[in-house]
């Protein structure tokens, strides 16, 4: 995965314009920016964390120096890094299959209502309205 910060947000689609007219070359899947972009992070217009484009490489693809060792990715956007198995264990648990897609930010509050703590205690929960994983039910509503 690439991420990029200009210095001139204004150039955003020029420089979407030449990635993707070199696409092939650079072995380049998706590009993302403006309003896709702002589907997973903060706008960068208003935000200097959030880079103003993300190249994610095609599938085995990984970007980094010619005389680098690397083999693999700490992970992206593809299937294969946001569609993974998740196993939740704990002897307070019925045991039981889910086959409902969830997030893995659906974790952190889950985890604090098996330990009996209020899941709405985190900042990001209240403000994304974060909702538990399938089967945990929500009894620490304040």
């Amino acid at each position: 995965m690439s991420l990029i910060w200009l210095t001139d947000s204004s150039k955003t689609n020029a420089v979407v314009a030449k990635l993707s007219a070199n696409a092939a070359q650079a072995n380049i899947g998706q590009i993302i920016s403006g309003d896709q972009l702002k589907q997973f992070y903060n706008d960068p217009l208003h935000d200097s964390r959030t880079p103003d484009v993300v190249v994610l490489p095609n599938q085995g693809v990984i970007y980094t120096k010619p005389t680098a060792t690397k083999i693999a990715e700490h992970g992206g956007f593809s299937d294969d890094d946001t569609h993974v198995a998740l196993l939740v264990a704990n002897p307070k648990l019925k045991a039981t299959s889910v086959y409902t897609p969830v997030s893995t930010t659906q974790i952190a509050p889950s985890i604090l209502q098996i330990l009996d703590l209020n899941p709405r205690s985190l900042q990001a929960v209240r403000i994304e309205n974060t909702q538990l994983l399938p089967g945990f039910s929500s009894k620490k509503d304040d």
